[in-house]
């Protein structure tokens, strides 16, 4: 099982911190990523990390966004700073593992310009 949180409603410029919580997998031999979907439009995937700590995000937060994992807490964090009107959305935690797609509950992020 998925559990975010950390989601809320914010100014354009400042900062969230969003935090995935796992249970059930072997997560420090899982690859976690961060997927969000706005509005009208479709799911996307944001960043990940492979269980070695490779990261990669999509062009629009890079430079803006981190994601991190702390293996000990079986926990996913995606730091999002100089947030924009353009991140507003439901952002998702996920994971591919033993051939299951888990999905936490998703949490809202709304950025007011």
């Amino acid at each position: 099982q998925l559990q975010a949180s950390g989601g809320g409603s914010v100014q354009a410029g400042e900062s969230l911190r969003l935090s995935c919580a796992a249970s059930g997998i072997i997560f420090r031999a899982s690859s976690m990523r961060w997927y969000r979907q706005g509005l009208g439009k479709q799911r996307e995937l944001v960043a990940s990390i492979g269980s070695g700590g490779t990261t990669s995000y999509v062009d629009s937060v890079k430079g803006r966004f981190t994601i991190s994992r702390d293996n000990a807490k079986n926990t996913v964090t995606l730091q999002m700073n100089s947030l924009q009107s353009e991140d507003t959305a439901v952002y998702y935690c996920n994971t591919y593992y033993r051939s299951i797609d888990y999905w936490g509950q998703g949490t809202q992020v709304t950025v007011s310009s």
